[in-house]
């Protein structure tokens, strides 16, 4: 949602007379480090009257704006900095409540938060400026082309309830088995005027309760993707693997190199299993351009274009060239990859000889196209790896984990609906050997 925003107005106040309302929401950022708007609200004349946002600092904060200055005004002391996992958070809104701490309250993934750097609570049947009858904005803050912020990152299951403050427990439980935090695809819970459910299991701004609330796309692209609450796609790694010239974007799935060797990682590594991932190269044939798998011996921010690098199995984009542990494998080039080719990577962890196989446009290469790992990875975990300098040509590479996008482009064969991995709820330009997996939550836990 980095360039979209949805909006709506109401025709009139809500049922709570703007005194009591519960909104939830589940939020995967992309973006650290700069203020990110999940909701914003204004009118004409004073313009920002109530915001709900990710700040500078990754400090989570919902403030509600008077004639007078801050009504409410909550910032939490806890940052919100893991781009690999989904947030539940819930606002429970009920001004008419004795005591002032129960009046709004904030839930993170069940749990209440109840430690704040700022902690101003509105006074007894204050009314909540954002179920006033004016312009909602979701993923975005500004008036006009002042002070603009949009959301970087993924909403889905928006629930706004109007008239009533709920807990968590209306959107979520806790599963028996792992005890996470899961969602509730199907609350049963009571609107009321101006409340609605949007972004219900994909990109839909129709609004899914009883009441036809339904947003507009005010500017940009709703993207769908199969990356959700229930099954978290891996993505790639901005926290370690960031130098201040990477430029990670597409919910972490697309990586732009600066003009020197950097590398860069999944979140996740494996040391176990069977799993398929896809790419494409965006570098005009640039032969400054890999990708490949390697370990955590791999050291954060350096390029492996050097003998002395362990623990990299790299492709060259171009040549088709094979580099182990940094040094060029002379038993010969694979097939050229182009920028338009896909490159589908298939690695085995599990069969007695373990293996990395490579293949282009669905088809295995005949040169170096499988790679006996079993003298490289012993006991240690593995990473979907890219590498690449942009000192010749643009260097970049978008990344298919199994979310059904290279980029904001779908996947292309199977009549635009991809294939599956083994775990069933993946989406792939090509068809996965049997019995691969995507890297994501749903596939750890088959």
């Amino acid at each position: 949602m980095a360039t979209t925003k949805l909006t709506r107005t109401p025709a009139s106040s809500g049922t709570g007379a703007r005194k009591k309302m519960t909104w939830s929401w589940w939020v995967k950022r992309s973006k650290l480090g700069a203020t990110q708007y999940l909701y914003n609200q204004y009118n004409s004349s004073d313009q920002y009257n109530s915001g709900i946002l990710f700040q500078n600092d990754d400090k989570f904060r919902y403030w509600d704006y008077g004639s007078s200055g801050n009504d409410l005004n909550l910032i939490t002391n806890r940052k919100f900095r893991d781009t690999s996992a989904w947030y539940h958070i819930v606002l429970a809104i009920d001004t008419t409540q004795g005591t002032s701490s129960n009046r709004v309250k904030l839930y993170v993934n069940g749990v209440q938060e109840t430690s704040f750097s700022t902690e101003t609570y509105p006074n007894q049947d204050h009314q909540i400026r954002m179920n006033e009858a004016q312009v909602q904005q979701i993923g975005f803050q500004g008036y006009g082309s002042t002070y603009q912020s949009y959301f970087d990152g993924s909403m889905s299951h928006i629930n706004f309830v109007d008239g009533l403050q709920l807990d968590a427990s209306a959107f979520g439980s806790t599963d028996n088995t792992t005890g996470e935090w899961q969602i509730t695809t199907a609350p049963s819970v009571t609107y009321g005027t101006n409340g609605f459910f949007i972004l219900k299991d994909g990109n839909s701004v129709t609004d899914a309760s009883p009441n036809s609330n339904n947003f507009t796309v005010g500017a940009g692209t709703l993207t769908k993707t199969e990356d959700c609450p229930s099954n978290v796609f891996v993505t790639l790694d901005k926290i370690q693997y960031k130098t201040s010239a990477l430029t990670y974007s597409n919910g972490n799935t697309t990586v732009s190199f600066p003009s020197a060797w950097v590398f860069a990682l999944s979140q996740w590594g494996v040391s176990s299993g069977k799993w398929y991932w896809e790419a494409k190269c965006n570098s005009g044939n640039n032969s400054n351009s890999f990708y490949g798998i390697c370990s955590e011996m791999v050291p954060a921010g350096n390029g492996f274009y050097n003998n002395s690098q362990n623990g990299a199995i790299m492709y060259k984009v171009g040549s088709g060239e094979t580099y182990i542990d940094g040094t060029n494998n002379a038993s010969g080039y694979s097939p050229s990859i182009n920028d338009t080719d896909i490159v589908g990577l298939a690695l085995d962890l599990d069969s007695g000889t373990k293996t990395l196989k490579i293949y282009k446009n669905g088809t295995l290469l005949s040169t170096n196209g499988t790679i006996n790992l079993s003298s490289y990875y012993n006991d240690t975990f593995v990473f979907p790896c890219f590498s690449g300098n942009s000192s010749s040509a643009s260097c970049s590479f978008n990344v298919n984990f199994g979310n059904g996008y290279f980029g904001t482009t779908a996947v292309a064969t199977n009549s635009g609906n991809g294939y599956a991995g083994a775990e069933g709820k993946s989406i792939f330009n090509y068809q996965p050997p049997t019995g691969y997996s995507a890297l994501s939550t749903r596939g750890l836990n088959e």
